[in-house]
């Protein structure tokens, strides 16, 4: 075969995955199952069926350009805020304006057969996941209130942990902890949960947190927005006998953008970048801009410089691939962590570019079927199998 001929075969087969990789993409269902544009609508007062393009990785009308349908919005505060409960309540109200302002865009939905409704009538399914334990204290009655809100999962711990469970921060930078894992009020968190159908989320779970919950539960937990430990050993990242009790549990694993989390290489720079940027950093938070907040600005203060730090898609795809090798492709999906990081990895601008994952993975060699499951279907499975019958 000549030369030219070989032009013309690349170039019909790059045209084939290009349309093939769209098609799969349109007629998947799509689900994110952590984001954070609540947290800077309640923060900042960020209204996100404006077009926010330049300022937050999503808005209403992006998110329809990415092929979205399902999104799980996270409901956050500090560990160590006054009021959590009210403050998840006030982000729950800034999600519930933008529904009552968009009926023909976004629903809110309380089941697997709401969301596929939704679906069909070509809206935006929206639930809530509200990120830390601390946000309903030592209160069951709470942990009922934000389920009657919407809430479908609780990460029950964050970095900063409430009194009956202990994060991944805790099990590693603190020596002396008065215990380790579930107390007997943690125990009864999760088993109010799986009586409610709820989601067990073990992001941000310390090691002996994730076990307990493991001999625990009676109902598939999830990893809202984690990735592999073995690839990069962060203590946010799961090891290789956590992601097979997940499998086996008939969970699901949905892998975090934060670079972070997916570049060994990055939290090295990223030190550098803040320690060169320290002095303007501390102004910053003198005056008031908190910490996240703060780097958001000095991140996109010094684009040309932050841009060579960001990790190639390719990482994100590694994690999901590891997950796959390792235990199969049931068990893993995705859970960007969109407008609670910084920084994305290369290609991943904002949720319009959820499309380019669905390429990835075409020019891979995985199947529709595989793609679908990885793209949504892993997570609408575990979501079924929490609901109450």
């Amino acid at each position: 075969m000549n030369i030219k001929a070989l032009s013309v075969l690349f170039l019909f087969s790059h045209l084939l995955i290009g349309q093939s990789y769209q098609k799969i993409h349109q007629k998947a269902i799509v689900v994110d199952t952590h984001n954070d544009i609540l947290m800077k609508s309640v923060d900042q007062g960020i209204v996100f069926d404006t077009d926010l393009t330049g300022i937050t990785h999503s808005d209403l009308a992006r998110w329809e350009i990415g092929g979205l349908d399902v999104q799980l919005f996270s409901v956050y505060c500090d560990g160590d805020r006054k009021n959590a409960f009210q403050y998840a309540n006030r982000a729950m109200d800034s999600l519930d304006a933008v529904i009552a302002r968009n009926p023909g865009k976004i629903v809110k939905v309380a089941n697997h057969e709401e969301l596929m409704k939704a679906i069909k009538q070509k809206k935006i399914a929206a639930m809530f996941g509200v990120e830390g334990g601390h946000m309903i204290g030592d209160d069951l009655g709470k942990l009922n209130e934000l389920y009657r809100r919407g809430a479908r999962y609780l990460t029950l711990t964050h970095n900063i942990a409430p009194s009956w469970a202990t994060s991944a921060a805790d099990e590693t930078t603190k020596p002396n902890l008065p215990h380790k894992g579930l107390t007997d009020f943690g125990k009864s968190v999760v088993q109010r949960m799986n009586e409610l159908g709820m989601l067990i989320d073990v992001s941000h779970a310390g090691d002996q947190t994730f076990w307990d919950v493991i001999n625990l539960t009676n109902k598939p937990i999830i990893a809202s927005h984690s990735s592999v430990f073995s690839l990069v050993p962060h203590r946010r990242n799961l090891k290789d006998e956590q992601i097979k009790a997940i499998a086996k549990n008939g969970g699901v694993i949905q892998i975090n953008f934060n670079p972070g989390f997916i570049d060994k290489s990055f939290n090295a720079k990223e030190e550098a970048f803040l320690k060169k940027y320290s002095s303007e950093m501390d102004s910053l938070m003198k005056g008031g801009l908190p910490d996240y907040y703060a780097m958001d600005y000095l991140y996109k203060k010094y684009a040309s410089e932050t841009e060579l730090m960001r990790p190639p898609l390719s990482m994100i795809i590694d994690h999901i691939e590891f997950i796959i090798n390792l235990v199969g492709v049931d068990y893993v999906g995705l859970g960007s962590d969109f407008d609670g990081i910084n920084l994305t990895p290369k290609e991943l601008d904002d949720v319009t570019t959820y499309p380019i994952i669905t390429k990835k993975l075409v020019e891979k060699g995985y199947t529709k079927k595989d793609i679908n499951k990885i793209l949504g279907g892993n997570f609408l499975r575990v979501l079924k199998a929490n609901e109450v019958k």
